[in-house]
């Protein structure tokens, strides 16, 4: 136990920092880090079995819900982890009192508009 530590008992059980949100932050990235997991194993085995199919196998496979479901959730965990990891490099490397916020602004546009373009495609060749 550190016995230097300023912090108190209820301070080190809540592990929160003297922002109160790093922590939250933290296991956002520890949780989508750890769903991200079997999602990229399971994206991994859907692309390598559709290699070699034509496009229309392609659409019959991905018409299958759990195939469809692992790729929004593959999309959504890893855009959510990639703004979170992108908002964190911003944070600590971008100073400036104009340039951070535009750059947070512009990292959360872009996930966003690369997340719809992401599901979009999913939905449409699923659906199609």
């Amino acid at each position: 136990m550190d016995t230097q530590s300023l912090r108190t008992d209820a301070a080190k059980i809540r592990h929160l920092g003297s922002a109160r949100s790093g922590t939250h932050h933290m296991w956002h990235m520890r949780l989508t880090s750890a769903a991200l997991v079997p999602l990229t194993i399971g994206f991994v085995w859907l692309v390598l079995s559709l290699l070699g199919k034509d496009y229309n196998q392609v659409r019959a496979a991905l018409a299958a819900p759990l195939p469809t479901l692992l790729l929004l959730l593959f999309i959504g965990a890893g855009v959510y982890h990639m703004q979170l990891g992108m908002q964190t490099i911003i944070e600590d490397y971008v100073h400036g009192e104009g340039a951070r916020p535009v750059a947070l602004a512009g990292n959360l546009f872009f996930c966003i508009a690369a997340g719809l373009a992401c599901i979009y495609a999913v939905l449409k060749l699923s659906f199609a």
